[in-house]
């Protein structure tokens, strides 16, 4: 089954050709980060406009590559993410569907993440633990089965990407904040700023994070600023953030006796939570290549594809999820 997947969540117009018996096909990718950096953020209204502009284009030149006139079947993304920005995969998707009279389906943007790791590793083994951590995202899971998904813990406020992010904003860097912290901390001192590791101190597989981004700003506030001191800063705070995700996991592990660790969703591009989950020997861990870590259409695709080959296809109606926990899928 060649399956086309639509990603287009949030600022990220992703597609790509999945096949069932050879893999990625072929994949476009078009990033709005220039269009949206002088807003530090994300504008929505801008987003879906350049989704609109893109979409059409970009799959023209994939299905050129891979030689396919119609996939066997569309997964598109359902939620959660920006409204208007689902409404132009969603519809894009549905609209493909209907002409080439093939089935479709709407996707979970998270478990399109968490499961991106197994599509180069199909050695993996269920049950196992997922870190899936993204933008909005930072959570422990406990994956049964495709769709069975048990929430251990969470962070209770902000999530892992958006203190990146904040700090980032703070220091002046870069946008997007995330790899513009980890560039600066290459070159820093971690061990300069001795920065807290949030709820370490309590039981339980919770994250939190504002904590440590007030820690952060005390001392940007505080100190006479330079490049090396900021890159210390950086480095500090990842060494931090790092450390707490890599206990928490440790602790997930002794709690359900799993032994394979999915490193999934944005931030799992992190070179140093790669090098520091990997040199654990309480687990072994499995995690997408680096370009595959963002939003991408082949998660879409290749989640899409699992489970349309389990015969599951939406009717015509077309419904949304913005906002849409991930275990209340099924």
């Amino acid at each position: 089954m060649r399956v086309l997947g639509i990603e287009t969540s949030c600022d990220e117009t992703g597609l790509a050709v999945y096949d069932s018996e050879h893999g990625l096909l072929a994949q476009r990718l078009h990033s709005q980060i220039a269009l949206h950096r002088d807003y530090g953020g994300v504008v929505p209204e801008l987003a879906s406009r350049d989704h609109v502009r893109y979409l059409l284009p970009l799959l023209e030149e994939l299905l050129a590559e891979c030689g396919v006139e119609r996939p066997d079947a569309v997964a598109y993304t359902r939620g959660p993410g920006l409204a208007g920005a689902l409404m132009v995969g969603a519809m894009t998707g549905r609209a493909l569907a209907y002409a080439w009279q093939v089935p479709a389906l709407g996707i979970h943007h998270l478990e399109g993440h968490l499961l991106m790791p197994l599509m180069g590793d199909a050695s993996v083994e269920l049950p196992f633990l997922c870190l899936l951590v993204s933008g909005g995202h930072t959570q422990l899971l406990r994956v049964s089965a495709l769709g069975h998904y048990e929430l251990l813990g969470e962070s209770i406020d902000d999530a892992v990407g958006e203190a990146f992010d904040k700090v980032a904003k703070m220091l002046g860097l870069d946008y997007p904040g995330g790899p513009a912290v980890a560039h600066w901390a290459t070159r820093g001192n971690d061990r300069a700023y001795d920065f807290p590791q949030p709820m370490l101190d309590r039981p339980g597989l919770d994250f939190s994070f504002s904590g440590l981004k007030t820690a952060v700003r005390k001392v940007i506030e505080e100190v006479e600023r330079s490049p090396q001191r900021d890159a210390d800063i950086c480095a500090s705070f990842e060494r931090a953030v790092v450390q707490t995700l890599v206990r928490k996991c440790q602790r997930a592990v002794a709690a359900t006796g799993l032994s394979t660790l999915v490193l999934a969703g944005g931030v799992a591009a992190n070179a140093r939570l790669r090098r520091e989950l990997a040199a654990c020997k309480d687990w072994r861990v499995v995690y997408p290549p680096t370009a595959l870590c963002t939003d991408n259409g082949a998660m879409i695709a290749y989640a899409g594809c699992l489970r349309l080959l389990r015969g599951q296809a939406d009717a015509l109606g077309l419904s949304l999820r913005p906002r849409w926990p991930l275990v209340e899928l099924s």
